[in-house]
């Protein structure tokens, strides 16, 4: 079973913000809740990136680890997904990310905030795959259907990739070896670290050895 993984190449990233307009669109997400954002890092000095940001589905989740009610769980994919009617909107998940991806649609503590939300790989949730009650809770569900997430599938310079993790990591190892140099997989290391198979993979990504 493939174990599906994002990239995010920063030498191509253009800030254009197409990936979060393509979430936004194809899963409407509730107003206030970005799933997806772009960061610039060193903004305004010489060689700034921009990144796209989203929930990384961890190897080794944090906020599956803090989460007081395990409303979180793992499909057979490698997708870290939720169960919203579990959740109780303590916040613990946010707070243990280093991505910043538990979104809450409201400020507060507990259940004033809300339902967390996040990036769910366009995979769906608990619900009956391809329902409407999904669609409403979780988003479309295009692994479902057989299809890649929408922010990827958008990327106009498709520096953002997503799919099975050692099929990105061959992509952007030949991106690295044609540029000539290598390059920082941002947050590749955080998320996927503690599988061997996945650091080899990140090793070969970025132009290292195997």
């Amino acid at each position: 079973m493939a174990r599906m993984k994002f990239i995010c190449d920063a030498e191509r990233c253009i800030e254009c913000n197409g990936c979060v307009t393509a979430c936004k669109n194809e899963n409407e997400v509730p107003w206030g809740v970005n799933r997806r954002r772009v960061v610039t890092l060193n903004d305004g000095v010489p060689g700034e990136r921009s990144i796209s940001v989203a929930c990384m589905h961890c190897s080794d989740a944090p906020c599956m680890a803090v989460c007081p009610v395990n409303c979180f769980y793992r499909t057979e994919e490698g997708v870290v997904l939720h169960d919203k009617d579990v959740c109780i909107g303590c916040g613990y998940c946010s707070y243990a990310c280093p991505f910043g991806a538990p979104q809450f649609p409201a400020q507060g503590t507990f259940g004033v905030r809300g339902k967390m939300d996040k990036c769910t790989f366009c995979a769906g949730g608990p619900e009956e795959h391809g329902s409407q009650a999904e669609f409403e809770k979780y988003g479309r569900n295009r692994l479902a259907e057989g299809k890649l997430p929408a922010c990827a599938e958008m990327c106009s310079t498709k520096a953002l990739l997503a799919g099975d993790g050692d099929v990105v990591a061959d992509i952007f190892r030949t991106r690295v070896v044609q540029r000539g140099k290598g390059a920082e997989i941002w947050g590749w290391g955080t998320a996927y670290r503690s599988n061997k198979g996945s650091n080899k993979a990140g090793q070969r990504a970025a132009g290292g050895k195997s």
